[in-house]
């Protein structure tokens, strides 16, 4: 199926939105609660689906919504068609602070693996789907676990992450060895593996974590350079704990203070 061809803007720097223009019968497909506005004559539903095969039948629809549902995703995704005249926007604002990778899928051979939490939405027809690590080190000790998602189509795809993204080409000759929360994606060129971080004295007490993914192979990878769990850990490390009030990182008797709180 061939995807609908939908213009695109970027809007901001670190807290991003993509605004998607859509001509008369076209339509983007999002995850839920993920659109931020839409102007008048665009009309939304909600479908167990992407609608990527429309002849798939309820049982297909159900297994895809399972799939989705092991996933940890929603089983329902939202669909937005511009049913007015003329040209209309709707804009996606991703849920974490950080970037808005555009894809051409055309360019990319039609297919990427991706973070389970990373799609953000997507030209109607791009199929949504997803993968199983190949490997079990990789699935019980990845980052993004035993399951990510997959995208193919031949439209345009947006995927979001937490902080910067840098991209990475990979020739075939090299290994990249990278944190396992910090790989984004990765195009189907590539093998991902996990391998452990040095001795023991290195995994326990580097800081680094106990393992790291190791990438080989001819394609692309995107990275992120601040991955959400490591984000909310520091935040939830630097709390108030028990609804007490929190004194500043500069203070001298923060911690002292805290032992004689009621």
């Amino acid at each position: 199926m061939l995807c609908h061809e939908v213009d695109y803007k970027i809007i901001g720097d670190d807290m991003q939105l993509v605004e998607v223009e859509l001509d008369p019968g076209e339509t983007v497909i999002a995850e839920a609660g993920a659109m931020n506005y839409m102007e008048d004559g665009i009309i939304f539903e909600a479908r167990m689906g992407d609608g990527s095969e429309a002849d798939e039948g309820i049982f297909g629809k159900l297994l895809g919504a399972g799939k989705r549902l092991v996933s940890g995703e929603s089983i329902f995704m939202t669909h937005f068609t511009n049913q007015g005249q003329g040209k209309k926007s709707v804009g996606f604002a991703a849920p974490v602070p950080g970037k808005i990778i555009a894809l051409d899928m055309k360019t990319i051979q039609g297919e990427i693996n991706c973070q389970k939490d990373a799609f953000l939405c997507a030209a109607f027809g791009t199929k949504i789907d997803i993968s199983f690590s190949k490997r079990l080190g990789a699935g019980f000790f990845g980052g993004e676990g035993f399951i990510m998602q997959k995208l193919q189509g031949d439209g345009l795809c947006f995927i979001h992450a937490c902080g910067t993204i840098i991209k990475k080409e990979l020739t075939g000759t090299e290994t990249l060895r990278v944190d396992t929360g910090c790989l984004v994606a990765l195009t189907s060129g590539i093998d991902y593996d996990i391998e452990r971080a040095g001795n023991l004295k290195s995994m326990f007490f580097g800081g680094e974590g106990l393992f790291l993914a190791t990438l080989r192979g001819r394609g692309t990878v995107w990275l992120q350079s601040l991955p959400f769990s490591r984000l909310a850990e520091r935040i939830y490390s630097h709390a108030p704990q028990g609804g007490g009030r929190s004194q500043g990182e500069g203070s001298v008797l923060g911690g002292i203070g805290n032992m004689f709180e009621r």
